[in-house]
């Protein structure tokens, strides 16, 4: 039999539901078999799982593809009706033992079963942490430690896909930060959909801050904690801390924004103001001199003017960004945004590439003036990977492999990562 393939897109936390599905897999004897869990951020992303199936189809004529994740949870029927497709199953079934036993057992796409098993993810009520023993050949491992939003910004289908807020206790996710730190794991990031609503619905009074400091101190072995994108907003007291006072927390810190124009953001029913973004910054650098931040940025909204985009443009410059993600809007059918009036499709693309050039100045701005740092480089290849602040390095010579944790002097960059010499 062939092997199973699990196809991967979207965010940090479809990356670790994948390896989820793929321990559930393997455990039920699955094989001969695509998995594709699907993104619903944008229409791209679902045009890009289309195109994934029928190509998974092509290539593979006699496997089974079963469709998961948000773009399936959200509109199941528009996989189910695809030729290629197999099976659909939601969010929460994608990551439930019993979902892949029944898959090995009954016969895929057949009058045996239904071929969609997808449930009202807005009834889930907790999610749990699944102890997972690694992630391949990658070089960090990350943990869920929250699903779900409660929030609805204007623009976003998400919260249709993965149901409300709701948390990982913290001995679990404790226990699977150990777990992956005795498998060899250097790295780990603590990931979710928002992430700063953590804990909200435990016992305890528990905060994102406060898990950060618990997996820190509970496993002292653990080099490096990583954060995935959070609600600058909702940053607790006891994470700001952490961030100035943990050496092991990693000095960056990928921010929600989405904007940098009041009236933009308004209209987007976000929570924050432009100048919230601005000062949180300067307060992370005053504690955290060397912390470096990326943000999500949105092109082109709909009402967004030149002069509000300039506002989103020069957010760059106020924040100190380094890391941008550009992403053009895109209107989901079914969010507020989609019915207000449109900004022109070529607009859109003109503002987009516009802030991708912001972003590819502000990070060779960061990458200059760096000759003689000493950094210590997480790699993901033979020769490279990742300094503390996440910034991109090519180290030679190198002799370690993915995963490794090498002692490394910047000699230069190339435009895009820093050039650096391993030290012997």
């Amino acid at each position: 039999m062939s092997d199973l393939d699990i196809i991967t897109f979207g965010c940090r936390l479809n990356s670790y539901e994948s390896e989820v599905m793929r321990e559930h897999a393997n455990a039920a004897g699955i094989a001969d078999a695509v998995i594709v869990n699907t993104c619903a951020v944008t229409g791209e992303a679902v045009r890009q799982a289309r195109q994934a199936i029928r190509k998974a189809r092509r290539e593979r004529p006699d496997a089974k593809i079963v469709v998961t994740g948000c773009a399936a949870q959200i509109d199941p029927d528009q996989f189910a009706q695809m030729d290629e497709v197999d099976r659909v199953i939601g969010n929460q079934e994608k990551l439930e033992a019993r979902t892949y036993r029944s898959l090995g057992l009954v016969g895929l796409g057949t009058d045996d079963t239904e071929k969609v098993s997808v449930n009202d993810i807005m009834s889930v009520t907790e999610t749990a942490g699944h102890l997972i023993e690694g992630f391949g050949g990658r070089a960090r491992a990350y943990v869920q430690i929250q699903n779900g939003c409660d929030h609805r910004c204007t623009f976003c289908i998400i919260p249709y896909g993965r149901g409300p807020s709701r948390s990982v206790p913290a001995g679990e996710v404790v226990a699977q930060v150990r777990r992956l730190v005795e498998n060899g794991y250097q790295e780990i990031v603590l990931t979710g959909v928002d992430m700063t609503a953590y804990g909200k619905e435990l016992p305890g009074a528990m905060t994102l801050g406060k898990l950060v400091r618990t997996v820190l101190k509970l496993v002292p072995e653990l080099p490096r904690l990583r954060l995935s994108s959070i609600d600058s907003v909702e940053a607790d007291p006891d994470l700001i801390a952490a961030i100035a006072e943990e050496e092991r927390l990693m000095p960056h810190l990928h921010l929600s924004l989405q904007a940098g124009d009041d009236l933009t953001l308004k209209r987007m029913k976000r929570r924050h103001a432009r100048a919230d973004s601005v000062a949180f910054c300067e307060a992370m650098r005053r504690v955290r001199p060397d912390i470096v931040f990326g943000a999500d940025i949105i092109a082109g909204f709909p009402t967004e003017t030149a002069d509000m985009f300039q506002n989103s443009l020069a957010l760059v410059d106020d924040c100190g960004l380094t890391f941008l993600h550009v992403f053009p809007f895109s209107p989901r059918e079914g969010t507020p945004a989609a019915r207000m009036p449109q900004v022109h499709g070529k607009v859109i693309a003109e503002r987009a590439r516009a802030l991708r050039e912001k972003g590819a100045a502000a990070l060779q701005s960061h990458l200059e003036g760096a000759k003689g740092r000493r950094i210590q480089v997480l790699m993901e290849t033979e020769h490279q990977g990742r300094s503390p602040d996440f910034t991109p390095v090519r180290v030679d010579p190198c002799t370690a492999s993915a995963g490794a944790l090498v002692d490394c002097v910047v000699a230069g960059d190339d435009g895009a990562a820093w050039l650096a010499e391993a030290l012997r």
